[in-house]
């Protein structure tokens, strides 16, 4: 297994600009080689994509195209190369499985985020300096964090380097065989997301939605606002971009340290996790929704589930989409044909029992989890019983809720 990490760098103006030189020949050697594919598509040749054959006929024509080629490291017109196959990867394997991959584009100096990346060479961690990291053709670049103790003395295998909101970051990926398995709990839970509270579960747990995007809306608007006055073009319209996409990044960066802050606690406190496989891509269809469920993660918090239990030696389950979770009925298994999404208490018709939607909704995703190994003589399902605090907490805040919007309509 490889760990990423992501440390933010302080570089000098005179680095700065070096930084976007690297990252400016990576898009030109990117576009370039895009221009002569397509030129050989047209007059009916063939062309491999492959990484090395693209470096190979870049190092044929660097001297003519590229004359000033050999003032920044070879790296980052390799990884110029490396972008453009991986984007011919994904477009042709997305026409075989039917996955909607378009066809890869030019890359505009305004529009793409400057990146390039070291691979091979002697970059990275600084033996006798905690707070600094070493870029070939540029030198020493110092940082914000003590490179040794996030990397805790794992060998680095690559480097990649990217601008975002006006801040330098570098993404090192190290060899982890530096990982700890976490302490055994022998406690399971099962997690129901939404966008009211960002995760419910099963023993009672809440995590609230902290709505980062929502919060920042009225500033990001008047920002946006303030762009959309300005020539485009302009310095005074550039500046005001970046102003923009740095409001933008505080927000990406709010919402990923909450998520991370909660999958962390998930994964030590629970061997085991249940999730649903939920389909994000169809959820956000609903205009009324989009936005919230996209500033609420999900796919984000997944991604980070998967890896942290993997690091962690915890078990994730992911039960199947069309499990009818939210309508059955924890207690007794009854099934609701129709649940509306504004009934926030789930009351069933059969048992007559009253508990929040949500929690409902993780008991049974735990249920599902179980479902393969937890049966019992009869061969019917076992479902996990709420102690009769929680039921008789759960049922008291349900009613509660209802009366005050009983109130309010």
């Amino acid at each position: 297994m490889h760990k990423g990490v992501k440390i933010a760098l302080d570089p000098s103006p005179v680095q700065i600009v070096l930084l976007r030189k690297h990252a400016g020949t990576a898009r030109f050697v990117y576009n370039h080689l895009l221009a002569y594919i397509q030129e050989e598509y047209d007059k009916g040749n063939k062309v491999s994509t492959n990484f090395y054959q693209l470096r190979k006929h870049w190092n044929s024509v660097k001297a003519e195209a590229a004359p000033w080629w050999n003032e920044c490291s070879k790296e980052a017109a390799s990884y110029g190369c490396e972008s453009l196959s991986r984007a011919f990867a994904n477009f042709f394997e997305g026409r075989k499985s039917g996955r909607e991959v378009g066809y890869p584009r030019f890359k505009s100096k305004n529009r793409c985020r400057p990146a390039f990346a070291y691979t091979t060479g002697s970059f990275g961690a600084i033996e006798d300096d905690p707070y600094g990291l070493k870029f070939p053709k540029i030198g020493r670049i110092h940082t914000f964090e003590n490179v040794h103790h996030r990397l805790k003395g794992a060998k680095v295998t690559r480097m990649t380097i990217t601008e975002e909101g006006g801040r330098w970051y570098a993404s090192l990926t190290a060899e982890a065989d530096f990982f700890k398995l976490a302490k055994e709990t022998r406690q399971k839970v099962g997690v129901d997301l939404g966008v009211r509270q960002l995760a419910v579960l099963s023993d009672g747990t809440v995590y609230e939605n902290p709505k980062h995007l929502a919060r920042s809306e009225r500033k990001l608007k008047r920002e946006q606002k303030s762009l959309s006055r300005k020539q485009r073009g302009s310095n005074r319209y550039d500046r005001q971009r970046r102003k923009v996409n740095r409001l933008h990044a505080r927000i990406r960066h709010q919402r990923e340290d909450r998520i991370h802050k909660m999958t962390t606690d998930m994964t030590e406190k629970y061997d085991e996790i249940v999730i649903e496989d939920l389909y994000v891509k169809g959820m956000v269809r609903n205009h009324r929704l989009a936005k919230a469920i996209s500033d609420a993660g999900f796919g984000k918090l997944r991604q980070q589930l998967e890896y942290k239990c993997a690091q962690r030696g915890r078990k994730l389950t992911v039960i199947k989409r069309f499990e009818p979770t939210s309508k059955k009925c924890s207690h007794c298994g009854h099934v609701k044909t129709k649940l509306a999404l504004s009934e926030r208490t789930y009351i069933c018709e059969a048992c007559g029992m009253v508990m929040d939607r949500d929690l409902n909704a993780a008991i049974n995703i735990l249920a599902a989890g179980s479902a393969s190994e937890a049966e019992n003589g009869r061969g019917e399902d076992v479902r996990p019983s709420l102690s009769a605090d929680l039921c008789e907490a759960s049922t008291r805040q349900s009613l509660e809720l209802s009366l005050a919007t009983g109130h309010e309509n």
